[in-house]
């Protein structure tokens, strides 16, 4: 117990409180180069990330930067502010503690590189446009420690690894920098071991007591779930009774339309005035800070949300999580229940909601994971090239570079350890010239080598445009949405460009709980007034819909393959029971098709159990195989779980149907002129700065940067295919919105077992598929011989007929 100063001890004992034993783990370790500590939500994990900062700074406050905290969001950032910031007074300590965001105005953020604080707790983003100034060296010469929270959140998006190359940079300028990564949720700890420390240097893992299971089960609710839909209305008067018996209740959503959906029954079946509230990212901010503060003042007894408040902002009273909808990931759904109950050896309360009958199954596959601690998660692939793009770009904005250099200090970064020398030179040449295609336009010939064989800027004017246009997070396109005043009324939040377009004077939607009405569109602000008597469309808010993940994938099969279903509700059980008797359930290790004449068409289901991504790229290559087989598809529906394809003539041998390399050859295909591509490239082309969004003086509306992509895109295509942006959109494209890898990944488990089931009606299992919305339609051969049998039709009856 001496790594810590008697003066912490007296203070936790003041408190009531003791320090936890892996808190002391941490502070005996405060020396090590590398630590990951693995605590439960409520376990003080963040306190213990900082007392070695503390205990160091209690002995020697001198003035300089310390400690860097970064965390995923501002407003973490800001929470974590205020309560380190309670400790230091209490101790007397002279600790200046700061934030930096994009929030902070700019005359503090000029102050922080002047001078300062000791600590300071920012995001990877505003991490990254520190570095990018010439004083970089000396902001952090002192800089001791590196506290990143939430890793396991980084670990999943760009801003991870943009933030694994700026921590290459600070050990650089710091060459004593200690690392310290903090989650409660890691699903293989040796792989975010490798992602935060300093390749090759060692990770140490220290795992705490994870503290009691937590009390999960699944809401009761008088009326039965659909057999389709997300809306999860069914629950609405289970949920108010939950509400009222509980202080505080955060009601998880995976999408933030469906939030909105929720929230605006939720208001309307609350008959007692309860104070709920509701809270995601399309909110305006200061909305959003309303309902944190109300939050935190004890004020509301719900909060409907999405993934604004997954991560480890303390929100103290709360003492019950409902999770709407299958969580399709175990990681984010133990998450969300360590968002109740913020308290040490305290167990979270929630409860799951299926929003339908197949979610059933998924949720009660999701609590036995949760209950087994079996965590998932995707492997992430190599750091992407795009990224390593903008570092360069911003390395060249902080003063001239060395090449060899600057790669021995990429790949000590987790994500670029095995990045070869080729990629980081075709990187540094499309930042140099833009590559090929481009190398002819000045605007996109950003570096230049002087005579002593270091690169800079050639315009040293450009790095205010590097500086606006520094991050990895893409914004959809979206519009701010205001009451119409006079002068500008009220913000409410934001929607997307593409459904602003859409809407016509007169038009309602859903934004923030209330029924607005769409009046006009002004300086490229949707103005609305209030509608509260009409039946509301829904804003296509951006937002992702998550995929289930394949080992959760896994536990619904070996769910299935049980004899019966004592876990299950009984109305579920004998619908799985109805499928095994009519046809068969889908097992592990086998692909499931059923084939059944229906309404005159002849349908296909094919349960692959890859997720809704890779399910919908199914569709669309299947429809393509059997269009070129004379099949005559008319069109497709996907879930998370299966794909229905609807067409003229029934499928007698599907493996055919399956060969991979016909169906990477089909991709390709439609890879190649599709707006999935478009989109990859634009979102790939921004982030390593060959569009710019943001400009000195404005900010391009999203059809112009459409407009601008589109144009390279097809430039690329057709002058360079080789260019390095379409290699980086393609593999993007196969591992994100294709979800390719995950077909390939069924296929290989498949091995060739394909069964086919051939029934004379519509299976149990498939019946739902009819119900859900997305139908793809194929236009082909079928529509053709539809049309001919209907003009024949008509023909007949109008006692026409043509001669023999």
């Amino acid at each position: 117990m001496t790594a810590l100063p008697q003066m912490f001890h007296d203070w936790f004992a003041a408190q009531g409180w003791q320090v936890h034993p892996h808190q002391q783990a941490m502070a005996d370790r405060a020396g090590a180069p590398a630590t990951l500590l693995i605590a439960p939500t409520g376990g003080g994990k963040t306190m213990a990330g900082f007392l070695p900062t503390l205990a160091e700074l209690a002995t020697d406050p001198r003035p300089r930067l310390h400690t860097l905290y970064v965390s995923p969001l501002k407003a973490l950032a800001a929470d974590i502010r205020r309560n380190l910031t309670r400790p230091v007074q209490e101790l007397g300590l002279p600790i200046r503690i700061e934030d930096r965001t994009g929030d902070t105005p700019a005359s503090r953020k000029r102050r922080q590189r002047a001078d300062p604080p000791h600590i300071l707790l920012t995001t990877p983003e505003s991490l990254a446009l520190l570095l990018s100034y010439e004083d970089a060296p000396r902001v952090f010469a002192g800089l001791q420690r590196v506290v990143v929270d939430e890793i396991h959140a980084l670990a999943e998006s760009k801003r991870g690894d943009q933030l694994m190359l700026a921590l290459a940079r600070l050990q650089t300028l710091a060459p004593g920098l200690r690392r310290v990564g903090l989650s409660a949720t890691v699903e293989d700890p040796q792989a975010i071991a490798r992602l935060l420390a300093r390749h090759p240097d060692p990770c140490e893992i220290l795992q705490a007591d994870p503290g009691p299971a937590p009390d999960i089960a699944m809401l009761e609710t008088e009326e039965l779930p659909p057999w389709s839909g997300g809306g999860a209305g069914h629950a609405i008067p289970a949920v108010l009774r939950e509400i009222r018996r509980h202080r505080t209740t955060l009601i998880f959503h995976n999408t933030r339309a469906q939030a909105e959906i929720f929230f605006h029954k939720l208001w309307q079946a609350n008959d007692d005035g309860l104070p709920i509230a509701i809270h995601h990212g399309s909110l305006d901010r200061e909305r959003r800070e309303r309902v944190e503060a109300a939050m935190l003042r004890g004020e509301l007894r719900a909060i409907v949300c999405t993934g604004t408040l997954d991560l480890g902002l303390d929100w103290g009273d709360v003492d019950l999580i409902i999770q709407v909808g299958a969580p399709k990931n175990v990681k984010r759904l133990v998450q969300r229940i360590g968002r109740a109950n913020h308290r040490y050896n305290a167990p979270s309360k929630a409860l799951l909601v299926p929003a339908n009958r197949f979610e059933v199954v998924e949720c009660v596959a999701a609590l036995e994971a949760v209950r087994a601690n079996a965590l998932d998660g995707e492997p992430r692939g190599p750091g992407p090239l795009d990224v390593l793009c903008q570092h360069i770009l911003i390395a060249a904005c902080s003063g001239p570079f060395d090449a060899d250099a600057l790669y021995r200090e990429v790949i000590t970064a987790g994500p670029y350890a095995d990045l070869p020398r080729t990629d980081f030179d075709a990187c540094l040449d499309f930042c140099a010239t833009g590559g090929y295609a481009l190398r002819a336009y000045d605007r996109w010939q950003r570096l230049q080598r002087r005579a002593d064989g270091r690169w800079q800027l050639r315009d040293p004017r450009a790095v205010q445009r590097i500086r606006m246009n520094i991050g990895t997070i893409q914004d959809s396109d979206r519009l701010k949405v205001r009451m119409r005043r006079n002068r500008g009324g009220k913000p409410l939040g934001e929607v997307e460009e593409y459904f602003a377009a859409s809407l016509t004077p007169g038009d309602t939607f859903l934004i923030g709980g209330q029924v607005v009405r769409y009046e006009s569109l002004r300086e490229m602000t949707v103005e609305v007034t209030r509608d509260p008597g009409r039946k509301p469309r829904i804003a296509t808010f951006m937002g992702t819909k998550f995929a289930t993940s394949t080992q959760l994938s896994e536990r619904i099969l070996d769910l299935l393959a049980q004899p019966d279903w004592p876990q299950l509700p009984r109305h579920t059980a004998e619908w799985l029971a109805l499928q095994r008797e009519m046809s068969r359930l889908p097992e592990r290790g086998r692909l499931l098709i059923e084939s059944f004449p229906h309404e005159r068409r002849e349908h296909l289901c094919v349960y692959g159990f890859a997720g809704r991504n890779a399910q919908q790229t199914l569709g669309l290559l299947l429809t393509k195989r059997l269009e070129e087989i004379g099949a005559a598809p008319l069109g497709f529906v996907a879930t998370d779980y299966a794909t229905l394809i609807w067409g003229l003539e029934a499928v007698t041998d599907p493996a055919p149907l399956f060969e991979l390399t016909a169906l990477r050859a089909g991709l390709d295909g439609w890879l190649a002129g599709n707006a999935v591509m478009k989109r990859t490239f634009r979102s790939a082309a921004t982030i390593a700065g060959l569009i710019e969004r943001n400009l000195p003086g404005n900010r391009k509306t999203g059809r112009q940067a459409t407009f601008s992509s589109d144009i390279l895109y097809d430039t690329l295509q057709k002058y360079d295919p080789g260019h390095l942006m379409l290699r980086i959109t393609r593999e993007e494209a196969m591992r994100g919105l294709v979800d390719f890898g995950r077909i390939e990944d069924m296929l290989a488990r498949v091995g060739g077992r394909i069964d086919l089931v051939r029934t004379g009606r519509v299976t149990p299992f498939a019946a739902p598929l009819f119900l859900e919305v997305g139908k793809v339609p194929v236009a082909g051969a079928a529509e053709e011989r539809l049309l001919a049998e209907e003009a024949s039709r008509l023909m007949a009856a109008a006692g026409l007929h043509d001669a023999p």
